[in-house]
């Protein structure tokens, strides 16, 4: 199977990244990662590195000081500059933006797909002020969503590429933390997405409703939150 460097494939997929992000399942992923970066952020100046069309970054906004973001792909960057977003295209691994000038960097989606995870880590944890959060998802290899994508078939992106064209991750707790710079202290977890078994369940009437009021109280108890699809490390910068 031939890659795609990460630029090119979400430049691809930048054309029908947001068809289905009305449907309940990708609504709730993102009123759990909103929420949690409202949590930490509210009323602060925060960073998203990943920010793709900006989805995300028009919520955060809403109730943040300050929010900026930046992205690799310029096709995903121009929808968020649409938005009227401040967004800039770079690399996780490479932020153009001042040391400790920001009081949360967030990323979603996205740390799974960086090979140099560390790399990014460390830029993250650089321009966060002293005090601050990095708020840091993860591919959780410990988890139901990990067995479905297993044994289900790629998903489609563009008819020329599907999701097995980018470089994928998945990692438990052991392993995160052996990613994080000495500067960041994990304090507290997100597990999201922890009993949905496939995104199509959201779509039911009474079960849907049902899973999306577990999901959210089970975000962060702990035990259940470990085995999220989604593990969010929420480190503190020393």
């Amino acid at each position: 199977m031939n890659r795609l460097d990460n630029r090119a494939y979400y430049d691809d997929f930048a054309g029908w990244y947001e068809r289905e992000r009305h449907l309940p399942y990708h609504r709730m992923l993102d009123d759990l990662e909103v929420g949690l970066v409202e949590r930490y952020g509210r009323d602060r100046d925060l960073l998203e590195v990943g920010c793709g069309t900006g989805l995300l970054l028009d919520r955060t906004r809403r109730f943040a000081r300050r929010a900026a973001g930046i992205d690799l792909s310029g096709g995903m960057l121009a929808q968020a500059a649409a938005r009227g977003l401040a967004v800039a295209q770079a690399s996780a691994t490479d932020l153009p933006i001042a040391t400790a000038s920001v009081d949360v960097a967030y990323s979603f989606k996205v740390l799974a797909h960086i090979p140099d995870i560390t790399g990014a880590l460390a830029e993250m944890a650089r321009v966060v002020r002293p005090g601050g959060w990095v708020l840091a998802e993860f591919y959780n290899a410990r988890s139901l969503r990990r067995l479905v994508k297993a044994v289900k078939r790629p998903t489609a992106v563009s008819d020329q590429t599907h999701d097995e064209h980018v470089y994928t991750r998945y990692d438990d707790a052991r392993a995160i933390r052996g990613y994080l710079p000495p500067e960041l202290e994990w304090v507290a977890t997100r597990g999201i997405r922890v009993i949905t078994p496939v995104a199509k369940v959201l779509e039911l009437p009474v079960v849907g409703a049902a899973i999306r009021w577990a999901e959210h109280r089970l975000a962060d108890l702990p035990g259940a939150r470990d085995v999220g699809g989604f593990l969010v490390a929420c480190c503190r910068r020393r």
